[in-house]
């Protein structure tokens, strides 16, 4: 049996995670195994060790040294195929705590918010940080995401998700536990941030902070879940003053059947997530040009008034995580973080794998 490949030292230019992203597999990699049928297992490469089915297994060791998009034969003589999971593989299968922001909502607000190379972000709140890491490879090393968590422990799962993507500690991330409305303005400089990403339940309670600390012409995105909530939000902005005139949107996904001739739409769909929200930030003491179009009559009724009720996760049909099952999954998570890192320890040390 060879050595283990050399583990491929990191150059000045390479950004946070791009290492782990090419070359041969090694241990602590994550590896993705697509079976005949299509069904996807995700397993952390250990030397020694075996992924186990009903039907047999598939050694690590035959996986390690190979390169990527290798087909390995289970002991039952099926073949798998072995890929490293992209990222939109690794948010849907990663431990959670809280709902994760799903990769066709994540692609959408990194495009429509222009979150670009060296920008200033701030999120809130972070959840499983399944978003944080699509924001983190937009901003790259040189720009900075400041992310803003009420929940203690949903903050350190977030932590750890990005630590076993990354590879390390990203150096553009800091993670606040806390209320957006009191932590921001001790975090920011006022008028000093690019964008503003607000998943939350109740985003208009922060308009007055978030647009402090935008630039002028800075933008923010909201991603509600209800339509109760995307109103909510698009008239306190009016209301406000000082933005632009909401724009907002869903995204659906249906994916196709290709066979031969047997071309034809997926019997099932990615349909509704959650809702989008888009408006910027106008200079100090501008007003944005009255609108054309008129509300439709009857729209806001004679006497409106936005509802003042507190929200809960509840009122918009959020599942109640329960805090013995986020115990759980930050314990998995530092489990896999410390198999992770010994692996890459010994691989950094030239030790030989068992049975070398």
């Amino acid at each position: 049996m060879t050595d283990a490949p050399p583990a491929p030292q990191p150059t000045p230019q390479d950004p946070t995670g791009a290492i782990l992203r090419r070359g041969p597999f090694r241990e602590g990699d994550r590896v993705q195994l697509t079976d005949p049928r299509g069904r996807l297992h995700t397993i952390a490469l250990e030397a020694g060790k075996q992924f186990h089915t009903h039907r047999g297994h598939i050694r690590h060791d035959d996986l390690i040294g190979a390169p990527d998009g290798t087909v390995v034969t289970h002991s039952s003589g099926q073949e798998y195929l072995a890929l490293r999971p992209l990222l939109s593989d690794y948010v849907l299968s990663m431990p959670r705590g809280a709902q994760v922001v799903y990769p066709k909502d994540a692609g959408q607000i990194v495009t429509m918010a222009d979150i670009f190379p060296g920008a200033r972000v701030v999120e809130a709140g972070v959840g499983s940080g399944a978003l944080s890491l699509s924001l983190l490879r937009a901003v790259g090393d040189g720009g900075r995401l400041y992310s803003f968590e009420r929940r203690e422990d949903f903050a350190d799962i977030a932590r750890g998700n990005a630590r076993i993507f990354f590879g390390a500690d990203h150096p553009a991330w800091s993670v606040t536990v806390g209320d957006l409305v009191e932590m921001l303005p001790q975090t920011v400089e006022p008028g000093s941030i690019d964008r503003v990403v607000l998943d939350m339940l109740a985003p208009w309670d922060c308009l007055h902070v978030v647009g402090d600390a935008l630039a002028p012409g800075g933008v923010l995105i909201c991603y509600v879940a209800t339509a109760t909530q995307l109103s909510r939000v698009a008239e306190a902005a009016r209301d406000a003053g000082g933005w632009t005139e909401p724009q907002a949107w869903e995204s659906m996904v249906r994916g196709w059947h290709l066979e031969g001739l047997s071309v034809r739409p997926e019997h099932r769909m990615h349909g509704h997530t959650g809702f989008l929200l888009t408006t910027r930030r106008l200079a100090p003491g501008a007003t944005a040009p009255a609108r054309r179009t008129r509300p439709a009559h009857g729209a806001y009724g004679e006497d409106y008034t936005p509802p003042v009720e507190e929200w809960t996760p509840e009122d918009v049909g959020e599942r109640v995580i329960s805090d013995k099952r986020v115990r759980r999954t930050l314990r998995d998570l530092n489990r896999d973080a410390e198999r992770t890192s010994d692996a890459r320890a010994g691989d950094e040390r030239g030790d030989l794998r068992p049975g070398d």
